[in-house]
This record gives structure tokens, C-alpha cells and sequence, in this order.
């Protein structure tokens, strides 16, 4: 087995998952572990390809995250490849959600189930995979577990009930669980961070969609652009660095001020 530590990254088939398992591995070396629902075949495919050039091992494990079998499965896998105590970190990264109002008697109504598959993917998860993880004696000293998360629980977007509820129980699982794993060593935060361009967003929204939305964060971030899943996937290995260990039960604001102009642009809309 390897020596090296281990990332276990949830999503890691594309979009931010995807970026921060390839930074992971270049700029700290760690081997990886991704799971993923096969949804982006060919981009796991260049995920694996592009980390195994760097010369670290990388398994792409295709199940579903998001339910207590698969993450005891997943740890099982994670134990046979990597041994006991060998994940240094953990990334949540499932975006797993149904969209849809809550009473409105149409067909856009969450139905019980799909409200019950959104928390079990986006919230219940985290801990479902850190029970597995601490049966299994699988955390290294001093590891991270880290989820993510949006500024939705701030506002109102539309159809967004279930993601946006979700989203506000993975913020207090989080600082639970990093009540309970602190005095053992490890640490569990929430990366909050803005709209990025990912396979998702581009096979929800069309060509079109996907310009406003551009056009939108342009003024909405006072950088004047949107950001993007490098820039996320570059701030993790800040986190695992010593001058970041105060950071626990933290929710991280790394927004660059995306939710500052919302007011005065209501009020003093651009062209």
C-alpha cells in the first residue's frame, strides 16, 4: 500500500469535485480516491488519466455517495486500497438535488421522495461517510473533512426549497461533527463559494442561459467576473496547511463578495 496520505473526494468526476482531486494531488501529492455515479464517463476517465500522469495513484470508484450503502461500501474500498489511517482529507462534493416548488399542486411539487433523496445526497451523506470512515479507522492524524455549500441559504432563488434546506443541514452537521472529531485531532469545515461554471450547470441551463448568467455575476462580483472551480480547488491545500488549523466547525466564506452589490443592484439596475 501506498505511504502517501489519501483524499477521498465525493464528486470527482467533473466540475469542483474533479479540480480539487487533480490540485490535491499536484500541489500536495496525495493519492486520491473519487467516487462518482458515472454520470461523466469521459471526464473521470481524463480526471484518472491526469492525476496518474503526475504520478499518483488514483481509484475512481462508480457508486452513489449519497446513501448509508454506499458510503459503507465506499469505505470498504477505501480500507482495501489504502489502508488504516491513511485519509488526510475529505471532500464532500455531491450536488445531487430536485428542484421544484413545495405546495403548489402542480407537477413542479417535490414529491417525499425526491425531498428524501436530496437530503440523503447533500446533507445526511457527510455523516453517513463519517461514521464509515471512523469505523474503519480510516482518518489519518490530523485530518480534514470538508463539505460545500453556496450563499442559497442567505437568500431566495426560485424552486430551490429542498437544495437550499439541504445545504442549511450540511452547515450544522458540520459543526457537530467537528464538536465531536476535535478532541481526536481532525477538523470539519464548509467552503462556501459562489456560482461556477461546471457539466452541471452547463446541461441545466442553455447556451444562452449560461451567457446571462455570466453577464449577471459581471456585475455581481466585485471582481467583475464569475469564478471558477480552479480558484476553489486552489484554496483547499491552503486549508490543510498549518496557519489554517484554527479553521474548525467553520463555515469559510470564499464568495469574493458575490452577495455585497444584491440590494443596489435592485435598486440601481444595470443595462
Amino acid at each position: 500500500m501506498s505511504t502517501s496520505p489519501w483524499a477521498v473526494i465525493l464528486g470527482a468526476s467533473s466540475g469542483t469535485g474533479a479540480a480539487i482531486a487533480q490540485e490535491i494531488a499536484r500541489a500536495r501529492g496525495f493519492d486520491v480516491f473519487g467516487v462518482h455515479r458515472g454520470r461523466y464517463l469521459e471526464q473521470a476517465v481524463q480526471v484518472e488519466q491526469d492525476i496518474a500522469r503526475m504520478g499518483r495513484r488514483i481509484v475512481m470508484h462508480r457508486a452513489d455517495a449519497g446513501t448509508p450503502e454506499g458510503a459503507a461500501q465506499g469505505a470498504d474500498a477505501v480500507l482495501a486500497q489504502a489502508g488504516p489511517r491513511s485519509v488526510k482529507l475529505f471532500v464532500h462534493s455531491l450536488a445531487s438535488g430536485s428542484v421544484g416548488r413545495l405546495v403548489s399542486g402542480q407537477k413542479d411539487q417535490l414529491h417525499p421522495r425526491q425531498l428524501e433523496r436530496t437530503f440523503h445526497a447533500m446533507a445526511h451523506s457527510l455523516v453517513y461517510w463519517a461514521q464509515a470512515l471512523m469505523a474503519r479507522d480510516l482518518l489519518a492524524p490530523q485530518a480534514l473533512l470538508l463539505g460545500l455549500t453556496n450563499p442559497l441559504t442567505e437568500s431566495h432563488l426560485h424552486n430551490t426549497a429542498a437544495i437550499t434546506a439541504a445545504k442549511a443541514a450540511l452547515e450544522i452537521y458540520v459543526r457537530h461533527l467537528a464538536m465531536e472529531l476535535g478532541p481526536m485531532g481532525h477538523r470539519v469545515n464548509l467552503l462556501k463559494f459562489g456560482t461556477v461554471m461546471t457539466p452541471a450547470v452547463r446541461h441545466v441551463y442553455s447556451p444562452e442561459a449560461q451567457a446571462h448568467l455570466e453577464r449577471v455575476h459581471q456585475h455581481l462580483n466585485p471582481v467583475g467576473r464569475m469564478c471558477t472551480v480552479e480558484e476553489v480547488a486552489r484554496f483547499v491545500p491552503v486549508l490543510l496547511g498549518e496557519e489554517a488549523r484554527w479553521f474548525n466547525g467553520a463555515t469559510i466564506d470564499f464568495t469574493g463578495g458575490m452577495t455585497l452589490q444584491l440590494l443596489d443592484l435592485l435598486l440601481n439596475p444595470r443595462p
